[in-house]
């Protein structure tokens, strides 16, 4: 199944499809961004134009990385905000005091045409203070975009995250599959879990939904009931199986798949050591390898994972075998992983070389039961067999951290520059329209990103920049950037005339999500210490910040 294109897609007029979950609407915002578009009104400030920007000011986990997702939908909610005629009559009727007819008229001419958002690519790996999104507009409708546009952004920059972090620690050679629909935050926690979780390195996903709606590889098999549903062999009633390349049929399956049961139990090689095994868990194998003999993948632990499911499991693998079909692998969901997988592993080079099938000793396993980074890396650490990992409640809930925190703050209006303070430095706001660039070194990894005034200069490849901590004074150093990025593209122009960024499709994301962790040090990613990743200020923004700083501060008298 191949992904989807995220781009626009004319539609009875209208520029691109609305949102994916059709509760994202202009009402998806806080009571407060209506009453402050009621008060710029009544002021007469309403069209005054305003530049946010949109960022954080931690990375989560306890790393030093976060991907940031969730544009594409930002960028939807934007091209599609208009309001209804009964969400007017719902907002005056919520209001305090009356509603003015003017405002009501207003409201019903409120769109974002004349909005610009300036974004990083989504998928791109990002860092605290510099803005992910720049949104510039009608100051009353900007704030309206406030609140959904920090809902858009929080959890799917999150989630992302938590997926890529995984991705680092089961390493590139490992298959993810995500896993979490049932214990997701509801609905659309899932399909948006689901989404973003591919976009941070997943490879599929066991929601059928999100299958359908984004294009993303779908994988899923089987449960301990229907294993434990199956009382005996006599219950499958339809024995038969063509061979693969469909020239015979062997009319009795289940018997094949006894005789060669009988097989492994009387193997020398594997000296004896299987028994008897659970027959109803037999019979529940080889149904279903009956219904999918090119998708057969078995649930073996039911009843006991090394006396009876994986000696099961081989007896229909090699019965599969006999008629050109080559069998999937077998899923452990409870016990000791490391070992449990590397018996399995021993279990399958023994009957590849008794019975002479090349690549048998191969076949995949799959791990599952409440994993997480953690367990991943004791895993790691322990030794392991594991191919496939299937991850659910700990990754689409962001257990290890609720929230991310993003934010949006006013940096200019009416081209007048302004600043947020706080008794708190990390809260204090980066003020004026910036231009954001990421520098990189002679080795190809990312050096500093640097936020400079809109009208400076753009750094230049082999020519020395001072790059400054925003607030540190004596944190400064000079790069000579061997390439230079521009982080913020136009991906919403609104009335400027400028060329709109395509938003890509999700696989592309995808792949310039891992792309860009390859291009990070080592140590800025690695999961225990990591090293803060550099973000910086041109000297010139530095001095502006300071100044404004000590301009819009009140002087404190002593008595």
């Amino acid at each position: 199944m191949e992904a989807k294109a995220n781009g626009p897609s004319v539609n009875a007029g209208r520029v691109m499809d609305g949102p994916t979950n059709p509760m994202v609407t202009p009402l998806l915002t806080d009571l407060y961004q209506f009453t402050m578009a009621y008060a710029y009104w009544k002021a007469g400030k309403h069209n005054d134009r305003a530049v946010f920007d949109l960022y954080f000011r931690k990375n989560p986990f306890g790393g030093e990385f976060t991907v940031f997702a969730g544009l594409e939908e930002c960028i939807k909610l934007i091209a599609n905000f208009k309001l209804t005629e009964e969400e007017i009559s719902f907002i005056c009727e919520t209001l305090p005091g009356s509603c003015e007819e003017g405002f009501v008229k207003y409201l019903r001419n409120i769109d974002c045409s004349d909005v610009e958002v300036y974004a990083i690519s989504e998928g791109t790996v990002v860092f605290p203070k510099v803005p992910l999104l720049r949104v510039e507009g009608p100051v009353a409708v900007v704030q309206l975009l406030e609140t959904p546009v920090l809902n858009l952004v929080n959890f799917a920059s999150l989630v992302a995250t938590n997926a890529a972090r995984h991705r680092l620690v089961a390493g590139k050679s490992k298959m993810l599959l995500e896993f979490g629909l049932r214990r997701a935050q509801g609905p659309d926690g899932a399909i948006s879990a689901s989404k973003y979780c591919y976009i941070g390195g997943f490879d599929a996903t066991s929601n059928v939904a999100a299958g359908r709606l984004f294009g993303i590889p779908l994988r899923g098999t089987h449960s301990h009931a229907f294993v434990s549903s199956f009382m005996s062999p006599d219950e499958i009633l339809e024995r038969s199986l063509h061979r693969s390349d469909g020239s015979s049929t062997c009319e009795d399956f289940v018997s094949l798949v006894q005789s060669w049961l009988s097989k492994i139990q009387w193997s020398k090689a594997l000296g004896n050591s299987v028994g008897e095994t659970n027959q109803s868990e037999l019979a529940a194998f080889t149904s279903y390898a009956l219904a999918f003999p090119n998708n057969f993948l078995a649930l073996v632990d039911t009843y006991d994972v090394m006396r009876s499911g994986v000696p099961n499991f081989c007896a229909v693998a090699l019965a599969l075998n006999d008629l050109g079909y080559k069998s999937v692998g077998i899923r452990l969901d409870s016990g000791d992983l490391a070992y449990l997988s590397g018996e399995a592993r021993k279990i399958f080079q023994i009957i590849e070389k008794e019975f002479g099938l090349p690549g048998f000793g191969k076949t995949s396993i799959t791990a599952s039961n409440d994993l997480n980074e953690e367990t991943l890396d004791a895993l790691n650490k322990q030794g392991h067999e594991v191919d496939c990992y299937g991850i659910g409640t700990y990754l689409v809930t962001c257990y290890a951290q609720a929230a991310l925190g993003c934010v949006f703050k006013l940096v200019e209006i009416n081209n007048q520059p302004r600043i947020k303070l706080s008794e708190d430095v990390s809260k204090v706001s980066i003020p004026c329209k910036k231009r954001c660039y990421r520098l990189y070194g002679r080795e190809g990894y990312s050096l500093v990103d640097i936020m400079t005034g809109e009208n400076e200069p753009c750094p230049k490849v082999g020519e020395r920049i001072l790059c400054r901590h925003p607030f540190n004074e004596s944190k400064r150093a000079y790069v000579v950037p061997q390439r230079v990025e521009e982080l913020l593209k136009c991906y919403w122009p609104g009335k400027s005339g400028k060329v709109r960024e395509e938003l890509p499709a999700l696989k592309d994301i995808r792949d310039h999500c891992i792309k860009q962790l390859e291009q990070m040090r080592p140590d800025h990613i690695r999961r225990l210490n990591p090293t803060p990743y550099k973000v910086s200020v041109s000297a010139k923004l530095y001095d502006f910040i300071h100044f404004l700083w000590l301009n819009e501060a009140p002087v404190g008298e002593l008595q």
